[in-house]
């Protein structure tokens, strides 16, 4: 492949790509407005052929173009809730965000989770309300109310549609007071504003301009003057409120039929902030010389090796410069989907990085050591779990470098070795997340696997106390084994684990042997008559008797484990289960949903209340059976609008009661 040098500058002094992030709800049209997008900035579009592009609902796309002769780097990122992570990565990069949205007020809920990502990560953002061509007659306020019910930002309508009869056929631009018509795959038509939409123009423009006033002294007084804000004078306070988080700005249109597409390049090529903007916002350190990148995505592409898709802060950027000690070994560009060798990529390019083995997704890189590193988000914790298993024993050791590679890529996966359970599980984000990781193993990485529920961790304990005693004789030529014990075996205090001490008087038991009725008294606890670890019990030596030639170590750990095995059993053995508690976020409409789903799982509510910094959301608390745990994100998720999540940890053990009891033991 021919490599290619960088863009050069425009006439507008940008050196480099703006990098701007597509999010939003699953099938509000993102990928939808992406393509329309490149084909608006005039960029050959290839459609999705092969396997890895058909996954484009779980990945991040990239792809370069120019508007209006200024380059931008496009990332159509993922809407499902389940690769949310993914999207924020990408969006840790981006410069600014567009958030698409259907006009519909009832989907407006799934806003929340994607409005809070982009405020805590402190990126500008266009909310971009998809189809509205759809949009019912005089809904629009509605549908504003019901975004700005989830925005902490305040939200400023740019546009107002212009409808004839039953169509929605253009839109009035608020700032400029112009009004175009929608023309499909082509740019709109100025023309002359409507009677019918004047009165609603004007109430609308009232209420952007008192809203940009509220962060700029100047407008204020001239609107307590009531003379009109000019449209420079609107430009430059949305331009300044955008760019500084204290507003986002609302634009309209349908990407199918490629309306509004236009007007939006021409609000991104205005009010976007350069690279060297977005860097200094997060906290570039000043001081560092030379390229400055930082990797969001990684990939290994087999063949290819590792790819570490990277946005460059600083600088340009050539093949073969050492980032961290490491070669770099390719750079890869992506003007409209397609991939192309470049010798070179310039500040604010997003690109792909070949060969930087070590180097992991987050990572910021320089020329140096030890760079400074820009906040990245952090992976949320793991609500699904699946136990793996190779359908090939001789793959087993594929396996395990297989599944490095895939946390490598995706840091919201997580792998954890259950040597208990006898179990290798991946925990994630969902169904939908884990199984895309198990099909990506087979189909990426080469190792087929079998999927299971995991096996849930039971412990025992006893009721109550016992006296047992064993004697080990045997003689078998020459030296024979003798240990006599007695011990006591007791419960203790829930979560007071295992304590062993002795009570012998008068030497019955030498002190030398003692250390080895306590080690096989500790060992006989890893599984009890119920087939499960023992936990909270005590055992004393407190008699016994030895053989000053046949006495040792052995014989007496031997005659400890016969008394453990017998007394155990004669002590009310119970079954007890982890018992974790639970913190379920769901919008306050479903809360009621939310408790029956807990209490259907054998959960216990402690309450609820509002979710901190989440309008509209409320935190359900309770303890739930980790055994009833399973699969329980995808029932809260199906009646929840798909936002329902949770947060849990251990938090004690509890006895097995009744029907449970029976499933628990029938489980093994």
């Amino acid at each position: 492949m021919p490599e290619k040098a960088p863009p050069a500058p425009n006439g507008n002094g940008h050196h480099g790509p703006r990098a701007i992030a597509l999010v939003g709800p699953q099938g509000a049209g993102k990928s939808t407005l992406f393509e329309a997008m490149l084909a608006a900035a005039g960029s050959p579009l290839k459609r999705p052929t092969d396997a890895r592009d058909r996954t484009m609902g779980t990945e991040t796309r990239v792809g370069h173009c120019s508007f209006m002769g200024e380059p931008f780097a496009l990332l159509d990122c993922p809407g499902s809730v389940e690769f949310a992570y993914e999207a924020a990565s990408a969006v840790a990069i981006a410069d600014m965000a567009v958030l698409v949205c259907e006009p519909d007020p009832a989907r407006a809920l799934g806003l929340g989770p994607v409005f809070r990502m982009l405020e805590d990560q402190g990126v500008p953002c266009l909310v971009f309300v998809n189809k509205i061509d759809t949009i019912a007659d005089g809904s629009l306020r509605e549908t504003m109310a019901a975004l700005q019910a989830q925005s902490r930002r305040p939200l400023v309508l740019r546009q107002v549609p212009i409808r004839e009869g039953d169509e929605i056929v253009g839109y009035v631009d608020l700032v400029s007071e112009r009004a175009y018509r929608y023309r499909r795959g082509e740019p709109s038509e100025l023309i002359r504003m409507p009677e019918t939409v004047a009165e609603r123009e004007r109430e609308a423009r009232n209420v952007l301009a008192e809203t940009l006033a509220d962060h700029d002294d100047a407008l204020l007084e001239k609107l307590i003057e009531e003379a009109a804000a000019t449209p420079d004078e609107l430009y430059r306070a949305m331009h300044r409120d955008l760019v500084t988080g204290a507003v986002d700005a609302v634009l309209l249109g349908a990407a199918e039929r490629g309306g509004g597409v236009r007007r939006l390049w021409k609000a991104l090529r205005h009010d976007a902030p350069e690279a060297a903007e977005t860097a200094a916002r997060r906290g570039l350190d000043p001081a560092l010389e030379g390229p400055v990148a930082q990797i969001f995505k990684s990939v290994h592409t087999g063949h290819g090796g590792k790819l570490s898709y990277a946005r460059i802060w600083r600088g340009s950027l050539k093949d073969g410069t050492t980032l961290e000690g490491v070669r770099l070994g390719g750079i890869t560009r992506f003007p409209g989907l397609e991939a192309e060798k470049v010798a070179e990529a310039a500040e604010g390019d997003v690109v792909a990085l070949g060969r930087l083995e070590g180097l992991a997704t987050g990572r910021t890189i320089s020329a140096g050591r030890d760079t400074k590193q820009l906040p990245f988000p952090v992976p949320p914790p793991p609500v699904h779990a699946l136990a793996v298993a190779t359908e090939d024993r001789k793959d087993d050791v594929r396996l395990t470098a297989a599944l490095a590679r895939l946390m490598e890529e995706d840091p919201s996966l997580s792998v954890r070795q259950d040597a208990e359970m006898g179990q290798i599980m991946i925990e994630g984000q969902g169904d939908i997340h884990l199984q895309t990781a198990v099909a990506r193993l087979g189909r990426a990485h080469g190792v087929k696997v079998s999927v299971a529920k995991p096996r849930t961790p039971y412990r025992e304990t006893i009721r109550r106390k016992v006296r047992q005693h064993a004697r080990l004789k045997r003689q078998t030529g020459g030296h024979g084994q003798f240990a006599d014990v007695v011990l006591e075996i007791e419960p203790r205090g829930r979560g007071d684990g295992f304590l062993f001490t002795d009570r012998i008087v008068g030497g019955v038991v030498p002190k030398r042997f003692i250390p080895a009725v306590g080690e096989a008294a500790e060992e006989s606890t890893r599984k009890g008559p119920l087939g499960h670890p023992v936990v909270d019990i005590a055992v004393t030596l407190v008699d016994g008797g030895f053989h000053s030639v046949d006495s040792s170590d052995m014989a007496f750990a031997t005659a400890t484990r016969m008394a453990m095995q017998e007394g155990l059993a004669a002590a009310g053995p119970v079954l007890l289960e982890p018992i974790h508690h639970v913190s379920v976020f769901v919008p306050n409409g479903f809360t009621a949903a939310a408790q029956r789903l807990l209490s259907e799982r054998r959960g216990q509510i402690l309450g609820y209340s509002e979710r901190e910094g989440w309008p509209g959301w409320d935190e359900v608390q309770a303890l739930v059976p980790l055994a009833e745990m399973h699969g329980m994100i995808i029932e809260l998720r199906s009646m929840s609008m798909g936002l329902g999540s949770y947060v849990h940890r251990f938090d004690h053990l509890a006895e097995v009661q009744g029907a449970a009891a029976a499933r628990a033991a029938a489980a093994g």
